[in-house]
């Protein structure tokens, strides 16, 4: 019987996940996996409810978003692969000294499509000191519009993910400000399930765990250039010379893990910044929400 496994949406930085299925480390450890992509971010949680998918990848923000709505939801995370903030401001001039404070005064284009990477930069703007209700930002536009954006000098800085980013470094059109991965561990995107689903299929989720510490590793020994061709065809429109460059400034920057254990610092940083932007009340506990006992079992 397949495992309908659900992605968020389609992302470089889930570059393991892919990998994985490129490598056939699910069916080599005897699971056979089906990958769909959810029709809205906020589906890959919903579907575990209804049934749509036994597993998600996602972020735990999805987690504490629906613990504040639904107390007795049951969701779980069990496996991290995305363990750093993947996103960067990538301004128009070069600014080798930015300090996040330099935001104050700057047209800044932030995130719409998903509200992770905002909470997680509204943070770091509260932790500098500076109230980030004062920043001119603009807050309904797209990636790919606020890179348009930037090119034509509507915006100072804009906060995007790859391949945005390197597109514009690339061509000149931008510079790299603040890669938010240097705040270090900021639990960003796991394999989550139904605390019924991971009791009722536990062998087979720790299969999955297997599989993933594996490409984990893979991931870490191979250099950008092999790990992008691996992946290519899940990312037919982009150029490989791009891609390799897309992996490469993730692979020096840190943000795949190389374990499948998701660390309580880690999560209490993203969820102290959901806090304090306002997207939840109160969430739930570490200890409520992670079970690490499949993680463990593979790391030893």
């Amino acid at each position: 019987m397949a495992i309908t496994l659900f992605e968020t949406f389609r992302a470089v930085f889930y570059a393991p996940f892919y990998a994985a299925h490129a490598l056939q480390a699910y069916r080599e450890e005897g699971v056979d996996v089906r990958l769909e992509t959810a029709t809205d971010p906020a589906a890959t949680a919903s579907g575990l409810l209804s049934g749509e998918a036994d597993v998600s990848w996602g972020g735990p923000m999805r987690i504490l978003l629906t613990y504040d709505r639904e107390p007795n939801c049951g969701l779980v995370a069990f496996c991290e692969v995305v363990t750093r903030d993947p996103f960067f401001l990538v301004g128009r001039r070069p600014r080798p000294d930015f300090q996040v404070t330099d935001l104050a005064g700057l047209r800044i284009g932030t995130v719409s499509e998903v509200p992770t990477p905002w909470m997680c930069l509204q943070d770091d703007v509260r932790r500098a000191g500076l109230d980030q209700a004062t920043l001119d930002r603009v807050t309904d536009r797209t990636m790919a519009e606020n890179a348009a954006a930037l090119r034509a000098g509507d915006r100072d800085v804009v906060q995007l993910f790859q391949p945005f980013a390197e597109d514009l470094a690339g061509t000149g059109a931008g510079h790299i400000w603040y890669a938010a991965a240097s705040r270090g561990p900021t639990s960003y995107t796991t394999l989550y399930t139904t605390k019924n689903n991971l009791a009722a299929r536990r062998p087979t989720f720790l299969a999955m765990t297997r599989a993933l510490q594996r490409t984990q590793n893979w991931v870490h020994a191979s250099d950008p250039a092999t790990i992008a061709e691996t992946i290519a065809v899940y990312f037919p429109d982009l150029d490989p010379d791009t891609l390799t460059a897309c992996i490469g400034r993730y692979k020096a920057l840190g943000i795949w893990g190389r374990n499948p254990i998701l660390p309580k610092a880690g999560f209490e940083r993203l969820k102290a910044a959901c806090l304090s932007g306002g997207l939840i009340e109160r969430g739930t506990d570490f200890e409520n929400c992670v079970d690490n006992s499949l993680a463990e079992a593979v790391a030893e």
